[in-house]
């Protein structure tokens, strides 16, 4: 049984490749840029009253991603907080290959455009070396996510990091993979 390739990995070797290197000149095929990887990140900062949180945050983002997320731990303790070292605070889940394009395709396609009130995401989330940070405020965007089984919703960093050189090259690799960028003039 041969595997298929995701939709959005046939989208960026047929047209994305040759758009890119049209746009911005590249001689060699390998300067062209592409999306090296996907972070997934959930802080729970109450997970230090509610153990059974972090729980819930580990299934939905295994739902979500397709793979096993990773606890993340308290590196030092603060008081203020009611924080010690080694608490569980959080969790993550890097995706590549092919998981990574599938989870992309799923986020552009589907879950974005579930957002009440979506008109695109902000152009201004690059961090300056070609990466772009996407801040959710609700896990329920996601059609993996059961609402019934939600016990509080969780917000999440993914932070798509890319080969780019440039912002204006990410947001162009960005732009033509399908991401929904907000359109001029608009807030």
């Amino acid at each position: 049984m041969a595997a298929t390739k995701p939709r959005l990995r046939e989208l960026y070797n047929k047209t994305v490749i040759p758009a890119l290197k049209k746009e911005f000149n590249y001689a060699n095929p390998m300067a062209v840029p592409k999306v090296e990887k996907v972070t997934l990140n959930v802080g729970l900062g109450e997970a230090t009253q509610n153990a059974k949180l972090m729980d819930g945050a580990v299934n939905e983002l295994q739902a979500i991603a397709g793979q096993r997320p990773v606890v993340t731990k308290a590196t030092k303790s603060i008081a203020a907080f009611k924080l010690r070292e080694g608490m569980p605070i959080g969790c993550m889940v890097t995706l590549r290959g092919d998981r990574m394009f599938e989870f992309l395709d799923r986020l552009f396609n589907v879950s974005l455009p579930r957002v009440r009130d979506f008109r695109g995401v902000s152009d201004r989330a690059f961090d300056g070396r070609g990466n772009y940070t996407l801040g959710l405020k609700d896990q329920l965007i996601f059609p993996e996510i059961d609402y019934n089984k939600v016990e509080k919703t969780k917000g999440m960093n993914i932070c798509i990091t890319t080969t780019a050189q440039t912002d204006a090259e990410a947001m162009a690799l960005l732009k033509l993979m399908g991401m929904p960028f907000r359109q001029k003039g608009q807030q």
